[in-house]
Order: structure tokens, then C-alpha cells, then sequence
């Protein structure tokens, strides 16, 4: 038996797919950078959250071992290094303890980009500082002199900002109130040109 042919067999001419291709390109080169955007933003984000919460964890542990606890931040190429680091003789977290081994180390150092690719401590140039004053520098650790942010054990601390920014344009601040101890993430609204709580 032979078999009769209906005509063209339905598909896509040329011109119909190069037309498809033309509005998935054009979709593509709008969506992307948009994602790249959101993406650093939310590293940015979850970095903020990650030292908040190591914060946390050193006010925890000095009011359960009722001995001072913190993080220490050593100036290095290319960002800061992140320890913490418990007090040893019952007078506080001291640079000098801690080089003699007397305030000892309870994690080895880091950067934050080991954990979120492209965050680094800074504030952008036009960023006023999480108080809205103008920023005196890009400097990320705001912690005093010695770079240690110390938690006590009557659950005060001493207080200091760190700011985080991403590749792009996102800016957060992790902020450490001295005499609630209380740490709080705000994240720089570029539109309202202010910080808001996050």
C-alpha cells in the first residue's frame, strides 16, 4: 500500500528560529547582569550573617566560661585574617597575651573570602559610615586600635563596626553595640542613601 504525502511537514523556517534567537539573546543580556547583582548582594549578605553569628558564639562562650571572648583581625594581603580567641589569665583580651600564647586561639585565621568568593572588609568611597557621617576611610575594621572585638562575660562587649562589600556595589555593616553586646546587620540602601536594618 502506498502512502500519500499531505504537503510541508510542520517545523520552524529560518527566519522563525533566528527570530527566537534574537529575543532569548536580548532576554539573556538583561537577566544576567541583574543575577550577577543579586548574587554578589546576597554573598554579601550571608557573609554579614556568618561574622554576626560568630559574634554571637564569642558572647556565648564568655558568659558560659565567664572569661572574655572575641575575634581578632590581623591586617594581611589581600583582606583581613579572622580569629577567635578566648582569654587566658582572667584580665581581658591583650594583643601581647595573645602573641604569648597566655590569650589562646580557638580557630585558625581566615579571610572571609575563604567562605564568600569576592567579599572583602571596605567601605565604598561614596558610603557614609553606618552613623551617616562622612566615612573617614575605606577601612572595613572599625574596632579600635588593638583590632580586637571583645565580649565579657557580664555579656558587654566593646563596640565597632565592620563593613563588607561585595564585587559589585553591595555594602553591609556589622555593628556591636558595647553595653548590650548586641550585634546588629545593616545593609546601605543606594536608592534612600541610608543603612537599614537587615
Amino acid at each position: 500500500m502506498a502512502r500519500r504525502l499531505r504537503g510541508p511537514t510542520p517545523g520552524f523556517t529560518i527566519l522563525e528560529l533566528l527570530f527566537a534567537l534574537a529575543i532569548a539573546g536580548m532576554l539573556t543580556t538583561i537577566a544576567v547582569p541583574q543575577g550577577l547583582c543579586a548574587l554578589d548582594d546576597f554573598r554579601t549578605r550571608a557573609a554579614a550573617r556568618y561574622l554576626a553569628q560568630r559574634l554571637v558564639d564569642a558572647r556565648l562562650g564568655a558568659i558560659k566560661r565567664s572569661l572574655a571572648q572575641g575575634l581578632r583581625f590581623e591586617a594581611a594581603t589581600p583582606d583581613y585574617r579572622i580569629t577567635t580567641v578566648a582569654d587566658g589569665n582572667a584580665n581581658g583580651l591583650r594583643t601581647a597575651d595573645i602573641q604569648r600564647g597566655i590569650d589562646r586561639t580557638l580557630t585558625q585565621p581566615e579571610t572571609i573570602g575563604t567562605h564568600f568568593q569576592h567579599v572583602v572588609f571596605g567601605l565604598l568611597e561614596d558610603v557614609p559610615d553606618a552613623d551617616g557621617q562622612q566615612a573617614s576611610g575605606t577601612d572595613g575594621v572599625r574596632v579600635g586600635v588593638s583590632k580586637l572585638l571583645t565580649m565579657n562575660p557580664d555579656g558587654t562587649s566593646s563596640s565597632g563596626t565592620l563593613y563588607l562589600r561585595g564585587r559589585d556595589r553591595a555594602q553591609y555593616a556589622v555593628r556591636v553595640l558595647g553595653v548590650t553586646g548586641r550585634v546588629r546587620v545593616l545593609k546601605f540602601d543606594h536608592v534612600r542613601r541610608r543603612w537599614i536594618d537587615q
